[in-house]
């Protein structure tokens, strides 16, 4: 078992993808920085933040609430993603690889939870 948050490979996974996140939407264009750029922002550090508040809380409900919405907020980026391809704003480039590192996060995630589920 890990000791800090910072030990969770679902929550490692998921602070790189807000660093990648972060570098890809230097780029967007000026006028959506307060509107794409600010909620894909929020939701992207939601994913990591709901993480670490999940692992200190005791009763696994408490922690499950907390990665539940990791998880939304998981697929909120999801959204945004694919907004931002199809708006032009990211390459193809940039669209697979934060893809990659969201889809990896997802799953890391779900491990996590079923591995707090399956935890008696």
């Amino acid at each position: 078992m890990s000791v800090r948050f910072e030990d969770v490979f679902a929550w490692k996974k998921a602070y790189n993808f807000v660093l990648l996140t972060y570098k890809a939407l230097s780029a967007y264009p000026e006028n959506e920085k307060y509107g794409l750029c600010s909620q894909f922002k929020r939701a992207a550090v939601s994913i990591p933040a709901n993480i670490a508040e999940g692992y200190k809380r005791i009763g696994k409900a408490d922690k499950l609430h907390f990665l539940n919405f990791a998880q939304g907020s998981l697929e909120e980026c999801r959204c945004y993603l694919h907004l931002s391809k199809d708006l032009g704003f990211i390459d193809m480039e940039t669209y697979y690889t934060l893809y990659e590192s969201l889809e990896e996060t997802s799953k890391l995630l779900n491990g996590y939870c079923k591995g707090i589920i399956n935890n008696a």
